[in-house]
Parts: structure tokens; sequence; C-alpha cells
């Protein structure tokens, strides 16, 4: 019996481990995905390195209460799904949204973003927000526009002086 308390325990601290140190973390209820669409779900998941994993709510609870993150025992009801990410916090709520739109089955129930709980419309809106690389190449774009505009520039002027000498 005291193996089944050793391992009930490794999960509790699995999830704790989880809770405490992920950029981000999003919880889902999956009730209503067939077998297709949860394996579809878990690679695109997995591409963008978000683990995907259903814990018994009784040890997530558990998990909850060692890292006091209480707040989201009320949504650990039905089958909850727990996705994970150590280094992106963006990367699990972005594909968990798109995918909940193609597969309204997939709900999304409440996340932890940077040590913060937060709430479905916030994941939802952290989920629109373009990614790391689109930022930076965003910023690059205004920070290239002035330079651009000015080579623009200088070049009419200098087709405009080209054209002023072919007509003399």
């Amino acid at each position: 019996m005291s193996t089944v308390i050793e391992q009930k325990q490794a999960v509790v601290s699995e999830i704790a481990d989880k809770l405490a140190n992920s950029e981000s973390i999003v919880f889902v209820d999956y009730r209503g995905l067939n077998v297709a669409q949860a394996t579809e779900l878990r690679r695109k998941l997995r591409e963008e390195d978000v683990e995907f994993k259903v814990y018994k709510n009784t040890m997530a609870r558990r998990a909850t209460a060692e890292t006091n993150f209480t707040e989201i025992d009320e949504f650990l009801v039905g089958p909850t799904a727990i996705a994970t990410s150590a280094t992106d916090a963006v990367a699990a709520a972005r594909v968990l949204n798109d995918f909940s739109k193609a597969n309204p089955a997939l709900e999304i129930k409440t996340g932890i973003i940077q040590g913060e709980v937060t709430t479905v419309d916030n994941i939802k809106q952290l989920a629109e927000l373009p990614s790391y690389d689109g930022l930076v190449a965003m910023l690059l774009s205004v920070l290239q526009a002035p330079l651009r505009n000015f080579a623009l520039a200088s070049q009419a002027v200098a087709d405009q002086k080209e054209e002023n000498e072919n007509a003399s």
C-alpha cells in the first residue's frame, strides 16, 4: 500500500513542479473530442514544445494546495487536461485557442500565465498576440521604415535629376 501512496505523491510533486515552474499553464475540458482530434491536438502542442497531460483532479487539487494556486480548484471538475509550456508564455494559449475555434468541444477553463492565475478571456487575448518572431519582425519593420523612406526619396531625387539632364 505504501507504493501506491508514493506513486500518488510523485504525481502531486510533478504537478506542483509544473505549476511553480512553467511559463504558462492552461486547463481545458476535452470532453467530446474524438481520438483523431485529440491526436491532432497533441501533435500541434508537441510542435510548440507544450506538454499536454490528463491528471486526476484530486491530485491536481493537492498540488494547487502545495503551490498556493487554490483559486484554480473550482475549475478542477470533470475531465481536465493540463497544457504546460516551460519556455513560451503564449504557445499553449495560442494552440489551444486556435484548436478550440475549429473544435468547439475543447473548452478552455482557466490558466496560469507567468505565475498569475488568469481568466479564459485573458488567455484568448494572449493567444491573439503575434508570436515572439512576429513581434521582432514588426519592430524591425518599424525601425527600417525611416531608412527605407529616405532611400526611396533619394532615389526619386536622383531619377528626377537624370530626367532633367536627359531633357536638356
